[in-house]
């Protein structure tokens, strides 16, 4: 049975939130300072610019250090899409918390200036 939004909501922020606080030090206040917004899943600009309707995560905005550089269309945030997500882990709980974590770090990597080659190495592809 699928759960609530307010559960997906909730496993997922305790995910990001745990992470987080696995991080390495250094990272860990650019990783808190930048927003995560949840979804369901991606709307219909999303959608318009070439994503497919099953993504499951996205970094907008401007990488790290990149951010004084000049005007942004969106500010840097990362989009986590739940439903895609709960629907990707098959409906199976510990597989949402790890597909959540994972693309959670996908994403943050982005952020941090890491091309897909650098997760792909990392495990996070």
């Amino acid at each position: 049975m699928k759960p609530s939004w307010s559960q997906l909501l909730r496993v997922a922020q305790e995910e990001v939130r745990g992470t987080n606080r696995r991080l390495p030090r250094a990272l860990r206040p650019h990783a808190e300072a930048l927003p995560v917004c949840y979804e369901p899943r991606p709307n219909h600009a999303i959608l318009a610019d070439g994503w497919e309707p099953d993504l499951l995560g996205l970094f907008v905005g401007k990488a790290y250090g990149e951010e004084e550089s000049g005007y942004a269309d969106v500010p840097s945030q990362i989009l986590l899409f739940l439903e895609n997500l709960w629907d990707f882990a098959e409906e199976d709980e510990d597989i949402y918390r790890e597909e959540v974590r994972t693309t959670y770090l996908h994403e943050l990597g982005h952020y941090l200036g890491l091309d897909e080659i650098d997760l792909e190495a990392r495990g996070l592809d």
